[in-house]
C-alpha cells in the first residue's frame, strides 16, 4: 500500500465516503478517460478490497490501479439494475481493463409490422413505432425456417398497400399474383376480414415464440370441426398443415416438451479467451442459438465472465424466461429467476448440448485463427505447453530422446527437434552408443544426453528450453545426471514420459502427472516420443541390415550402403547377384558400378 500513497492521498476520502449499497464504480484516468466499469453488492467494500493487500493481487489489476485517477459511482436498487447498467456502460465507453465482448454483428429480427393486416417480414433495423420484434436471430437459417413455415401454414400478405378501410372500400385496390397462387387471401380487395388475419397473426406469434403445442391443438380442432361439417377438401388442407407443425416439431424438440421458457448457458475459457453458448428452449424445442466471444483483460474468473455474458445476452434477446441452467452457480442473483446445476436427466442433455456447441465454436474460431495467421496457432499451443508443464518461459526448441536395441545388439539412439511447435528435420541426430555394453537403457541415456549437449556447449549453440525423455524415473534421473556433470541442471526443464499411461515425470517428484487425454500438450509430447522412436528405428534398423549384408558384398571397394541395398532388394541375395548377368547389375545400379560388382565376383574367381 506504501507504494499507492500518492494515489492513495487523494482516493482515500471519496473510498471512505462511498455507499454501502449496490451500485457501478467508474474509475478514470488522469485524462478524465474511463478505464474499467465494476459492478458491486457493497459499493465500498468492493472499491476498497482494490486498494488493500495490493501486493497480493495480480499484476494486471496493479496495474490499474495505479492508473487510477478519480472514481465514480452510481448507486442503484437492486444487484440486477447493477448487472444492467454495468453491461451498458461497457457497451457504450468499452473501458481499456474491462471484458472485451467479441460480437458487433447486427442480427436479424423478425417483424410483425403495427398496421391493419399486418405483414410479417424479417430486418436488421428495430423501428420503435409499435411494431411487434422478436429475435435477434443469430441463427440466420432458423429465423429463415420460421418464416416459411408461418407463410405455407397461414397465408399473409406481403405488399406494402396501406390497406385501411377506407381505402379498401373504395375498391383502390386490386388482387396480385400472390393471391393467384394461394399464398394471399386477397384481403386488399376485401376477400379477407380483418378478424380473420389477426387469428392468423395471432397463430403466426405463437409459433415464433415456440408455442407450437397450442397452434397444434387449434389446428386439431378446426380440422374436426371441418370433418363434422362434411368438408373434406377443407379438412384436408388442414391435416396438411398440421403434418407440416408436426414435421417442423418433430426436428426442433430435442428433450421433454414439458421444459418450457428456459435459457442455457455454457462457458469455456482457455488463456486470454473465453466463450459462452446461449440456448433459448421452450417447449422443448431450441428457438434461439448464439456464442459469443469475451477477451479477458484482469485474469476474470469463470464465473465473473459468465455473469457478464449472461445480463448480455438476456438483455440483447429480451429474455425473461424464469429459470437459468447453467454448469456453476454465477456471482448474482436475479429476482424472480431460479438456477439450475443439473447433473442427470434432460436438463442435462441440454447443458451437454450447449457445451458442444461452445466447443464446436472454439474450434471453429481456432482453425479460422490458425488459417489466417499461421504462427497463431504455435504461440497458442506454446502458451498452453508452457502453463500445463509450468515451465518458466515458452518451449520454443524442444529436444526429445529415444533408445533402440534388440537385446542388447547394436544399441542406437535418437534426437528429434521441434521449434515452434513443428518438427525441425535439419536438426535431427543419430547416435551409436560408444560406452555400454549390454542392454542398459539408464546408461545409454546418460551417455547421449551428455555428448549432445557438451558438444552444443563447446560450438555455443543455442540450448532447448525443454528436454523430453522417454521412459520413466530411471531414463529422467541418468539424463538429470549427464545435465548435472555439464552444469546445465535446474537451467533446462526435463521430463520423462512413460508409454504405458503416458505417465509425465519431473525430477525429484516422486509422483507422475498425468495431461489431459485431449489436451495440445500432450498431443505434442506424443508426437515428438512417436517421432524419436520412428527416426531410431529407422537408423537400428539400416545397422542390423548393413550387418547382415554378406562379407562379400561390404569387401567390393566403391559400392556402399545404398547400393548395396538396391543389389539386394533386386536379386534378394548374394547368390542371386553372383548369379546375376553384367547387363542385369548395370541396368539396377549403372554401367560402371554393374561393372565393378561383377568383376568382383568372375575376374577375381
Amino acid at each position: 500500500m506504501s507504494a499507492l500513497n500518492k494515489y492513495f492521498s487523494h482516493l482515500e476520502p471519496i473510498i471512505r465516503s462511498l455507499p454501502d449499497k449496490p451500485g457501478v464504480y467508474q474509475y478514470f484516468d488522469e485524462k478524465n478517460r474511463i478505464i474499467y466499469v465494476g459492478k458491486a453488492k457493497n459499493l465500498k467494500k468492493r472499491v476498497s478490497s482494490y486498494f488493500v493487500k495490493i501486493n497480493s493481487i495480480s499484476g494486471k489489476v496493479q496495474m490499474l490501479v495505479r492508473k487510477i485517477a478519480d472514481i465514480k459511482y452510481i448507486v442503484v436498487a437492486t444487484e440486477q439494475d447493477a448487472l444492467l447498467l454495468e453491461n451498458n456502460l461497457i457497451k457504450k465507453y468499452r473501458p481499456h481493463y474491462n471484458v472485451s465482448l467479441k460480437d458487433d454483428k447486427t442480427f436479424p429480427w423478425i417483424c410483425i409490422k403495427n398496421e391493419p393486416f399486418p405483414r410479417v417480414f424479417s430486418t436488421r433495423t428495430v423501428i420503435r413505432d409499435g411494431s411487434q420484434y422478436f429475435g435477434p436471430y443469430a441463427n440466420v437459417r432458423l429465423m429463415h425456417t420460421l418464416l416459411d413455415l408461418t407463410r405455407q401454414l397461414y397465408p399473409i400478405r406481403n405488399c406494402n398497400l396501406k390497406l385501411t378501410e377506407k381505402n379498401i372500400a373504395s375498391g383502390k385496390f386490386k388482387v396480385c399474383l400472390e393471391y393467384h397462387i394461394g399464398n394471399c387471401k386477397g384481403p386488399c380487395e376485401n376477400m379477407q376480414n380483418g378478424t380473420d388475419y389477426d387469428k392468423s397473426i395471432a397463430a403466426i406469434k405463437d409459433i415464433i415464440k415456440g408455442n407450437i403445442s397450442s397452434v397444434s391443438r387449434q389446428l386439431r380442432e378446426l380440422m374436426m370441426h371441418y370433418a363434422s361439417e362434411l368438408e373434406f377438401e377443407k379438412a384436408h388442407i388442414v391435416k396438411e398443415k398440421l403434418e407440416l407443425l408436426d414435421k417442423y416439431q418433430s426436428k426442433s424438440t430435442i428433450v421433454n416438451p414439458s421444459i418450457n421458457d428456459v435459457d442455457v448457458f455454457s462457458i469455456i475459457s482457455d488463456g486470454l479467451t473465453a466463450y459462452v453458448n446461449y440456448l433459448k428452449v421452450m417447449n422443448g424445442a431450441i428457438i434461439q442459438v448464439h456464442t459469443i466471444e469475451l477477451q479477458k483483460k484482469l485474469d476474470e474468473t469463470p464465473e465473473e465472465l459468465l455473469s457478464i455474458a449472461i445480463t448480455d445476452i438476456r438483455q440483447r434477446f429480451e429474455s425473461n424466461s424464469p429459470e437459468i441452467i447453467l454448469p456453476f452457480m454465477p456471482e448474482f442473483e436475479m429476482p424472480g429467476v431460479s438456477y439450475t446445476i443439473p447433473k442427470i436427466g434432460d436438463k442435462r442433455k441440454l447443458l451437454d448440448l450447449s457445451e458442444r456447441n461452445v466447443k464446436y465454436y472454439q474450434l471453429e474460431k481456432e482453425k479460422q485463427k490458425d488459417l489466417v495467421d499461421p504462427e497463431h496457432k504455435s504461440k497458442r499451443i506454446l502458451d498452453t505447453m508452457m502453463k500445463d508443464l509450468r515451465m518458466p518461459e515458452l518451449p520454443v526448441h524442444i529436444e526429445c530422446f529415444d533408445n533402440s536395441n534388440i537385446q542388447g545388439s547394436f544399441p542406437v539412439a535418437a534426437m528429434v527437434c521441434f521449434k515452434n511447435a513443428r518438427p525441425d528435420k535439419n536438426e535431427y541426430r543419430h547416435y551409436n552408443i560408444k560406452t555400454v555394453e549390454g542392454p542398459d537403457d539408464f546408461a545409454s541415456m546418460e551417455e547421449i544426453i551428455y555428448r549432445r549437449y557438451k558438444r552444443l556447449l563447446e560450438e555455443d549453440k543455442s540450448l532447448p528450453q525443454l528436454i523430453i525423455v522417454d521412459g520413466g524415473k530411471g531414463q529422467l534421473s541418468s539424463a538429470i545426471g549427464s545435465l548435472e556433470k555439464l552444469g546445465l541442471k535446474g537451467k533446462i526443464t526435463i521430463i520423462g514420459i512413460a508409454k504405458k499411461l503416458e505417465e509425465i515425470y519431473y525430477p525429484n517428484d516422486p509422483l507422475p502427472m498425468y495431461l489431459d487425454k485431449k489436451s495440445e500438450t500432450l498431443r505434442i509430447i506424443q508426437q515428438l516420443r512417436d517421432e524419436a522412436h520412428r527416426f531410431g528405428i529407422t537408423h537400428h534398423r539400416r545397422r542390423r541390415e548393413k550387418a547382415a549384408m554378406a562379407p562379400r558384398l561390404m569387401e567390393i571397394g566403391g559400392i556402399g550402403y545404398s547400393l548395396n541395398q538396391k543389389l539386394l532388394w533386386k536379386f534378394k541375395s548374394v547368390k542371386n547377384i553372383r548369379a546375376a548377368s553384367l547387363e542385369d547389375l548395370q541396368e539396377t545400379i549403372g554401367k560402371a558400378k554393374g561393372k565393378v560388382v561383377w568383376e568382383h565376383f568372375h575376374v577375381k574367381e
